[in-house]
């Protein structure tokens, strides 16, 4: 009878975190570059009654009896398929068509680099292009990109992620400085530390800070093309998270009905000696 009891309780304790998760998913739902994550569940190890046998020239084979003890989490993915795109018409706003993330750095030292898939950057007063929270754009080379503001008017971003300057009289000159982008084969493996930014794990297959910063739009490496005006918005899909929402609130009745069930039994049991 506890067995059931336990169950419950393990089947409770999952049902909350996905319903946990699907709650962050919906607050993120306009969050630019978010991507949203989802919830694996699994079985615990079985209680094992009786052994399989084989068969014998006087018997057939016996198949093992087991009661399962609940379930568990076996995963909580990050789901990275693309959102959908918002035109914005700022030249700053940076959506990547394809694979890859910006590299952002929190210093002009580029020692620690950062990643992300949200564009919305800015250029500031020194001229350097830096997220919403003031951390640096990486270029391809490695660098902290900073355009010189006495020089150039007004600019223009290619699909290569080249800066294209644009003087007084409309001519327009290539600075000879791309944007980076970092090619990551699992990207499941990043680690989520807040402001849209993501941190590189060991099972990212991914070593920062210079190494793999490349060009963006490059068929050879993979990388997506840089498109200007545009932002990436989240990937989370309402009708699929309110379904989902549904299944782990009635799961999490299921459960607890598990619970109270058996305690009625128990009692029950108890009551016999009366």
């Amino acid at each position: 009878m506890l067995r059931s009891m336990y169950a419950g309780i393990s089947g409770m304790r999952g049902f909350q975190t996905k319903l946990d998760v699907i709650g962050n998913n919906i607050a993120n739902v306009n969050t630019v570059g978010f991507k949203a994550n989802r919830v694996v569940f699994q079985d615990i190890l079985s209680q094992t009654i009786s052994g399989a046998s084989a068969p014998t020239d006087m018997t057939g084979g016996v198949n093992p009896q087991q009661i399962g003890l609940g379930s568990t989490i076996g995963a909580i993915d990050t789901i990275h398929t693309p959102g959908s795109a918002m035109t914005t018409n700022v030249v700053t706003d940076l959506r990547i068509d394809g694979d890859g993330f910006f590299a952002i750095s929190a210093g002009e030292d580029v020692d620690d680099v950062l990643l992300t898939r949200a564009g919305n950057f800015t250029v500031d007063a020194e001229g350097n292009l830096v997220t919403s929270n003031g951390m640096f754009v990486v270029s391809s080379d490695g660098d902290v990109i900073q355009l010189d503001p006495e020089e150039v008017i007004a600019f223009s971003i290619a699909q290569d992620g080249e800066i294209i300057a644009i003087d007084e009289d409309g001519n327009s000159e290539g600075l000879d400085i791309r944007i980076g982008i970092v090619q990551v084969s699992n990207p499941g493996g990043l680690e989520k530390i807040g402001s849209n930014l993501y941190r590189s794990t060991p099972n990212a297959d991914v070593e920062l800070p210079i190494d793999l910063i490349n060009e963006a739009n490059d068929p050879e490496i993979g990388t997506g093309a840089i498109v200007s005006g545009q932002l990436e918005m989240s990937n989370v899909d309402l009708t699929s998270e309110f379904t989902e929402m549904i299944v782990a609130q009635r799961g999490f009745q299921a459960n607890s009905r598990i619970i109270t069930t058996s305690d009625e039994i128990l009692q029950e049991v108890v009551n016999l000696k009366r």
